[in-house]
């Protein structure tokens, strides 16, 4: 009867497509039936949730499956050893020999390539997804801007000083048209300065600027208010200044001319330099480090011939800060005047949302420990069937041939022990008397006793039998010779 050694834990649980491939594998790497009988239970695929069961010899005889090697002779060491080494796709392939048994193993063969094909697509897609979060993914979106002002008339019978004293009060506010994202961006956001400029004749010199810059420190906003006093309508402009990310800049009315670009990166300008040298063919023919600049290029940069890679430096005189947004604004104070609330919509550029999902994509961890765990389970599989073939192998060369194969698994574990054990010589042969009898012995013996008699010393720590078959090996390799 097979050992309890001899079960692979867990089989149940294997995956649905390797079931139905190890049910078939295991059936028929079982043994001959003419040698022992299967329970009935095995007819079917479910017998891998319950296991072969016993296996029975049909006569008295019982047999536990001796082991084949140290190694698995502890379990424990064995699936120690295992576990700790690197899993690799190649210890998911089924040997060769089990495939010629096997022919539907073809099927988690198929499996395995379409496996393989799977992983390295999931894996170029990341890294086309990697190398497309480095560039920036904006997407242009519509700002409505909201500017509306109101009112507050004196009032004579007031307490306080600011309700005595007429005022008016101007909102700046906006949102994003048709934002589908939960999380709404504040409006101050969107701007790195804002400039409200009133009637300087109204307010003076020094209080006629109401400024906003952004700094480091600087905590975001849904909207801009400015209350100043005043009765009479006053005449305001708005200067608003795009945060552009990166950076963007106004080029040089020359350049601009030449390349079709007003406002652009500084990596889209020099791009579309590149591109304009490429077109009207500057590059020098011989060195290529140089590029022959034509009659519109030597007005801008001023220069007959120059260096592609000093066309950064140059760009910087050529390239300004980007014009401000202006709006021309009346606050009026007329009660009468019910068109108090001016929109302008304006073309920002915000972040693609589909960058957000990239990056979760590529942090996400949630399926990693779902496909470690059934990967996990096929080794476990694939090591269950190597084991079931090994135990096949030896049921069916002892069914064939029980003594011999006894006898050879015997000289096969000798050899094995000696080799453990640094046995030396042939225990079995030399206790034997026609051992000693053979033309090298006498000469041994008489070799070992002048040793003992010349070198005192020299030979001690080797006995006889030693001596005896080191000489015996000497005089086999000189007879060969």
């Amino acid at each position: 009867m097979l050992g309890p050694g001899c079960r692979p834990d867990g089989l149940g649980s294997r995956l649905s497509v390797t079931i139905v491939t190890c049910s078939r594998l295991l059936l028929l790497l079982s043994p001959s039936p003419s040698l022992f009988s299967l329970s009935p239970s095995l007819t079917s695929p479910v017998f891998i949730s319950s296991y072969l069961g016993p296996i029975s010899f049909p006569s008295p005889l019982s047999l536990t499956l001796p082991p084949l090697s140290p190694l698995l002779s502890s379990p424990f060491l064995f699936h120690s050893l295992l576990s700790a080494k690197r899993r690799k796709m190649a210890d998911k392939i089924l040997p060769q020999r089990i495939r010629e048994l096997v022919p539907e193993s073809q099927a988690y063969m198929d499996l395995l390539a379409f496996e393989r094909k799977l992983d390295q697509t999931i894996m170029r897609k990341r890294v086309d997804i990697q190398e497309a979060l480095k560039r920036p993914m904006k997407q242009k979106r519509k700002l409505r801007l909201y500017i509306s002002n109101t009112f507050n008339p004196a009032k004579p019978d007031a307490d306080d000083s600011d309700g005595s004293i007429a005022s008016w009060e101007l909102r700046v506010e906006g949102k994003l048209l048709d934002d589908p994202g939960k999380l709404k961006r504040k409006f101050s956001s969107f701007f790195k300065s804002l400039v409200i400029e009133l009637d300087k004749d109204l307010y003076g010199p020094d209080n006629h600027l109401v400024e906003w810059h952004r700094t480091a420190t600087t905590q975001e906003t849904d909207g801009f208010q400015v209350k100043r006093p005043g009765d009479v309508s006053v005449r305001c402009t708005l200067l608003l200044m795009l945060d552009y990310q990166p950076p963007q800049f106004k080029l040089d009315p020359r350049l601009a001319r030449l390349l079709g670009i007003h406002t652009q990166t500084r990596s889209c300008i020099i791009q579309a330099l590149w591109q304009y040298v490429k077109t009207n063919k500057l590059q020098d023919s011989h060195d290529k480090e140089y590029i022959n600049c034509d009659k519109y290029f030597q007005q801008i940069f001023d220069c007959p011939r120059l260096k592609f890679s000093e066309i950064p430096q140059r760009l910087t005189n050529l390239l300004l800060p980007p014009d401000p947004i202006v709006i021309n604004h009346v606050i009026s104070v007329d009660p009468n005047d019910q068109k108090k609330t001016a929109c302008y919509d304006i073309d920002v550029e915000v972040e693609d949302p589909l960058k957000s999902q990239m990056s979760s994509f590529l942090l996400s961890t949630a399926n990693q420990q779902e496909i470690a765990s059934l990967d996990n389970k096929i080794h476990e599989t694939i090591e269950s069937i190597n084991q079931l073939k090994i135990q096949r192998d030896f049921m069916l060369s002892f069914s064939r041939d029980p003594k011999g194969y006894i006898q050879d698994w015997l000289q096969s574990q000798s050899r094995d022990l000696k080799l453990m054990t640094d046995v030396v010589g042939n225990p079995e042969e030399e206790r034997r008397a026609e051992f000693y009898h053979e033309p090298w012995s006498q000469e041994a013996v008489s070799r070992y006793f002048y040793c003992k008699v010349t070198c005192p010393g020299g030979g001690e720590g080797r006995s006889l039998l030693t001596t005896v078959y080191a000489y015996k090996l000497n005089y086999k390799k000189q007879r060969m010779l």
